[in-house]
């Protein structure tokens, strides 16, 4: 092994920089792609005598990639194999293993380590997200104004308020069950209107489902 260990310490001399040539749109700042990283090694090899080759081994949830130097004297180092798992099982996701195992391991045998995105990503600090405003304090009862469409909600300790919700929620609907005309169904809202409102600020999903159940009911006295 003399010859191409004292080859490819020469070869390393020679070595160029990884160029940064690519965007990650992930990150939104550049790589080095795989071009980019045979580019700054290869023709330092080639000029000491050494060949580059990437070898691919049977692997069925990925790719296993292994680079290999080859002297013109016959002798040869492995830098190992590195098994790269496949995100999907599809050409396109075998192709992307192989390009992303190609470029790592030729980077580790050939000891350049251009600061990639895919470096950052591993070490970059959690974003911190904003907490959310806190939703107002369910009150333990909850009544409309005084008339026929009043109604009438009451939690009891150890409701939370997806329970509360799911209350007026069916009373709503129990109300509707009794209309007999467009005015009565604005009639309800109008009568329950603080109730719905807090209803709103604690769930907008179920607020606009709410709405949407008022407006089916009106519509089917047009």
């Amino acid at each position: 092994m003399k010859e191409i260990s004292a080859a490819l310490v020469k070869a390393q001399t020679e070595f160029g920089p990884a160029l940064k040539t690519h965007t990650n749109p992930a990150f939104r700042s550049k790589y080095a792609n795989l071009s980019a990283c045979v580019e700054a090694v290869v023709d330092a090899l080639n000029n000491n005598k050494i060949f580059l080759m990437q070898p691919t081994h049977l692997c069925e949830d990925g790719v296993i990639v292994e680079t290999v130097f080859i002297h013109a004297s016959g002798e040869q180092i492995s830098s190992g194999k590195l098994h790269v798992p496949a995100t999907k099982h599809d050409a396109q996701g075998y192709g992307s293993a192989l390009t992303y195992a190609r470029r790592y391991s030729l980077m580790a045998a050939c000891g350049i380590a251009p600061e990639d995105d895919d470096g950052n990503a591993a070490v970059r600090k959690p974003e911190v997200k904003a907490k959310p405003e806190p939703k107002p304090e369910l009150p333990e009862k909850m009544e409309g104004k005084e008339g026929p469409w009043q109604l009438l909600v009451t939690t009891t300790p150890g409701n939370s308020p997806e329970d509360w919700v799911d209350l007026v929620c069916e009373a709503a609907d129990m109300q509707l069950g009794f209309v007999k005309s467009k005015e009565d169904v604005t009639s309800i809202f109008t009568v329950n209107r603080e109730i719905f409102n807090q209803l709103k600020a604690q769930s907008q999903v179920n607020y606009d489902l709410m709405l949407n159940r008022f407006k089916t009911a009106k519509a089917k006295f047009q």
